[in-house]
């Protein structure tokens, strides 16, 4: 009879307990629902803010946000100082071509890239296709004042999926063909100047170049991806597929294009970089439950889809449970990691900070 009491009692107190976590469940789902602040706080991360690259004002000030967000809600949360890096600031980059026609053309430059003196106007270039590296060190002497264009042109803007779904199947072999061919042609192009793409820019920059124009498509329709620049005193630019393939096919066809090129930006020297660390206090504080996603990104766009959605999701997941549930059985702690573009360097830097904790 005590046994069967004992088993009786123990599967009431299963029920109750099964009750009220399906009730603070059904609460969150609620919360999440009826009242979710993502499209907001997107708004204010992404729009208001903009991209977040390590180094910049716009990364300082999207930590400092975060904070106060997260002080509003009643989550303690602080800016842990990781290391330092390269302190710059994005200003405008426009380029004309000014003959043999005149265009605006679409150009960004790249992140960390040193500005213009002034307004410079120059001719534009291709890297040649040379035989030796010998030959192209005699070329060199040839880019002095002049923009060098270091990608091929792309023969088509349109994605695969893109070319599956509305190109002939004929049309489409030859199309993966001739991309084919022109890849292992500008490879061989490349190797043969004795250095690799990331090594040439500081090539040309030794030689004289103006500034470097390349083109970094996403296989997107009208997309580039935009990284760092490896150049120090000289501007790296990124131009649209379209218009780099305008120009490409000038300097190929002996039409000597020139452009017209403004590059602004601050550098601001060594700065300090930072985690933003904000957390839930449980019951055994030194017990965690750890969330995280990183907080940086390319500043090309507005770093919404790598990684905004992240990190907002995190944010809204830490607003609804210190609402639902503000007394946890363990400690909730929420990373968002500087600087994980360059090498998963803020979340490395918690680690070797915090072995407590992870």
């Amino acid at each position: 009879m005590k046994r069967k009491l004992l088993l009786m009692v123990s599967a009431l107190v299963m029920v109750a307990a099964q009750a009220l976590a399906q009730d603070v469940v059904d609460q969150i789902v609620k919360e999440a629902n009826d009242n979710s602040m993502l499209e907001q706080l997107a708004y204010e991360m992404l729009d208001l803010n903009g991209p977040r690259l390590v180094g910049t004002p716009q990364m300082q000030n999207a930590h400092d946000w975060a904070v106060a967000r997260y002080d509003g809600w009643g989550i303690s949360a602080r800016n842990e100082k990781w290391g330092e890096w390269k302190g710059w600031e994005r200003g405008i980059t426009h380029v004309d071509l000014i003959s043999p026609r005149v265009k605006t053309l679409e150009a960004m430059q790249l992140a960390w890239s040193p500005s213009s003196k002034g307004i410079v106007e120059g001719d534009v270039t291709v890297i040649p296709n040379v035989e030796s590296e010998a030959e192209f060190k005699q070329w060199l002497s040839t880019v002095k004042g002049k923009y060098v264009m270091i990608d091929m042109a792309q023969p088509t803007g349109r994605p695969t999926y893109n070319w599956e779904k509305f190109g002939k199947e004929e049309s489409i072999k030859k199309m993966e063909e001739e991309s084919r061919e022109a890849r292992a042609a500008w490879g061989r192009r490349v190797q043969s100047t004795g250095s690799n793409s990331r090594e040439l820019p500081a090539v040309l920059e030794e030689a004289g170049a103006a500034g470097i124009l390349m083109s970094n498509w996403s296989r997107g329709f009208g997309v580039n991806k935009i990284f760092g620049a490896r150049t120090s005193t000289i501007p790296t630019i990124d131009i649209g597929l379209e218009d780099y393939g305008t120009l490409f096919r000038m300097v190929e066809h002996g039409d000597i294009p020139k452009i017209r090129v403004e590059v602004t930006n601050v550098d601001h020297g060594t700065v300090p970089t930072f985690n933003t660390v904000a957390e839930i206090k449980g019951a055994n504080p030194d017990e965690y439950v750890m969330l995280s996603a990183h907080f940086d990104s390319w500043d090309g766009g507005t770093g919404a889809t790598d990684n905004g959605t992240g990190t907002l999701v995190m944010m809204e997941a830490m607003r609804i449970l210190k609402k639902v549930y503000p007394n946890p059985k363990r400690t909730i702690l929420v990373g968002h990691w500087g600087s994980e573009e360059q090498g998963l360097n803020g979340s490395s830097s918690f680690v070797e900070d915090h072995p407590e904790v992870v």
